[in-house]
């Protein structure tokens, strides 16, 4: 076991020392250890019941045979940290997540390792650090919340993003307000739709790396402590049986993964993530594979926010295992941390509503929920969800509205300075300019409140599994860069195709060719982490990874 290298031999009597004065017992000495990195907190709704289920796990793993350590990993609320200076540290702390689960592993000679966690960036980065590690590894994601209840309709955190502008535009007052806010969300678990943090769970289970069931089961079900044990148990079982992630998270487990994003229609972020773990095992992973599965996979689940249905009642309708049954002719056989293969999953597995999760030649969209851009504009690429775009503005022509930085943005929104037609672009937000290419569920979020149903936003940041509408994430090359987006002017044409996945600015190459010999970044004053961040980060079409 890897783990006699702290444990096995007389020259390892100190390590063994400092084991016992852990609890440690002589018997427990020839047993495999098993690392637990759990995320709770009572800083993220979605983490505050994970030290249940972390307890949960450590049972299970004693059942198997094996020796529990725990440790705790970090967490960022993005929701908490939307719209102000603390959305540029969420992105940056995936790769901080990955690189403390690599220390603790790496200096701890664990055997195996159970990843215990729920929100936007902490799934991805500790699926990042299973394929760096590549020690034997199982996921436990920690579910959705119950949706929020007000009289004649469910509720969701978008609904309060939205409400805000609803105020500003003078078709709701800030008691209603208050009211919604007070009711939206329910307790613990990860936000009710289809939003990042629960498009990672579906991506987690998709790609083999969680028991069949885990996304989408609810946070408060007694469900999910029954699979905290069974993942448990079946950490010591992938140690006996050494099945490591590498093995699990191959090209075509991403291509499964992909095919369920884009059933779902799921968040943008997902292709940011993917690429990144792909990165980080060594596989190849670009845009146009998100592409070319949407054109072959239909989108039949109507998720929130775009469509009417939360992660509760994917539950019911039979989770991830129910939209496998739906795409088994399209999937790729692989193995899962289970033990069994996907196949086998998606063909034992049944579909309990099918309004919610609908048949192949049903869809809701004939093609799939995400699509990779490009043009002039976005060169190397742009993401947008398109499920959640209303057919009328799948094709778009306006004024390019010009704001350095989500503030002015969000200011002239507020202020009504922003007009039907238009398109709004902001800019300076990208993984290195921003840095750490912050979400923007507020500016998406007040042109729905506001009414302006018209209006697309662009941006070289990126926009919340929240977001509904026209809006178009992770142009790149990014502004500070000197990305096409840094040239724009207010009043340039913009104009946006999602049939022909194009965006492209209407300015002539001369005029381009002479913005450029005048144009240079704007400069942020930044220290820490972010300062080291925008020094290593890659662009957006490479995953936002760090080199």
């Amino acid at each position: 076991m890897r783990s006699d290298e702290i444990k096995a031999g007389y020259q390892r009597a100190p390590n063994r020392s400092l084991l016992r004065a852990l609890g440690v017992t002589e018997r427990e000495m020839e047993r495999p250890f098993i690392g637990i990195a759990n995320a709770w907190s009572t800083v993220v709704p979605g983490h505050l019941h994970l030290r249940q289920l972390a307890e949960r796990v450590r049972e299970g793993v004693a059942a198997g045979g094996g020796v529990p350590f725990e440790f705790g990993v970090i967490g960022v609320c993005d929701g908490v940290a939307m719209g102000h200076e603390g959305m540029r540290y969420s992105l940056p702390s995936r790769e901080n997540i990955a690189d403390s689960i690599e220390i603790m592993v790496q200096s701890h000679r664990f055997d195996g390792l159970v990843c215990v966690g729920t929100c936007d960036k902490i799934v991805p980065g500790m699926l990042m650090a299973a394929v760096r590690c590549d020690i034997p590894t199982i996921v436990l994601t920690g579910g959705p919340m119950l949706e929020g209840r007000a009289p004649g309709r469910d509720l969701s955190l978008t609904e309060v993003f939205e409400g805000v502008g609803r105020v500003a535009a003078g078709t709701m007052n800030e008691c209603e307000l208050c009211e919604l806010e007070c009711a939206a969300m329910p307790g613990c678990g990860s936000c009710q739709g289809l939003y990042t943090a629960n498009t990672m769970a579906c991506m987690t289970e998709a790609l083999g790396m969680s028991l069949p069931g885990t996304a989408a089961t609810p946070a408060v079900d007694a469900g999910k402590l029954r699979l905290a044990r069974e993942t448990g148990e079946r950490a010591v079982d992938l140690v006996r049986e050494q099945v490591t992630p590498r093995r699990i998270v191959t090209l075509p487990a991403l291509r499964n993964a992909v095919r369920v994003d884009m059933a779902l229609g799921g968040s943008t972020n997902t292709v940011l993530h993917l690429m990144a773990i792909a990165t980080e095992a060594g596989v190849p992973l670009d845009l146009e594979t998100f592409n070319t599965i949407a054109d072959a996979v239909p989108h039949i689940a109507a998720m929130l926010p775009g469509g009417p249905y939360s992660m509760e009642r994917l539950h019911v309708s039979g989770g991830i295992p129910a939209v496998l049954s739906r795409l088994l002719p399209l999937l790729e056989d692989q193995p899962t941390v289970s033990g069994r293969s996907i196949l086998e999953i998606a063909g034992e597995a049944r579909v309990r509503d099918d309004e919610v999760i609908r048949p192949l030649d049903q869809a809701v969209h004939e093609a799939g929920g995400l699509r990779c851009l490009a043009g002039t504009l976005a060169p190397d690429g742009a993401v947008v969800k398109a499920s959640a775009v209303a057919d009328e503005m799948w094709r778009h022509e306006g004024p390019a509205r010009v704001f350095d930085g989500e503030p002015a943005a969000m200011a002239a929104l507020l202020s009504r300075r922003v007009e039907e037609g238009d398109v709004v672009v902001i800019r300076y937000e990208g993984p290195r300019g921003g840095p750490g290419m912050p979400e923007m569920l507020a500016p998406t979020s007040a042109l729905m409140g506001l009414g302006l149903t018209r209006v697309a936003l662009v941006t070289d940041g990126r926009f919340s599994g929240g977001t509904r509408g026209p809006c178009i994430g992770h142009v790149s090359p990014e502004a500070a860069v000197g990305g096409p987006i840094g040239l724009v002017q207010d009043g340039d044409r913009v104009r946006i195709d999602l049939f022909e996945r194009r965006i492209d600015l209407l300015v002539d190459e001369q005029e381009l060719a002479r913005r450029r010999s005048a144009w240079a970044p704007i400069k942020k004053e930044l220290s820490g982490i972010l300062a080291r961040y925008a020094r290593t980060v890659e662009q957006a079409h490479l995953g936002a990874v760090q080199r």
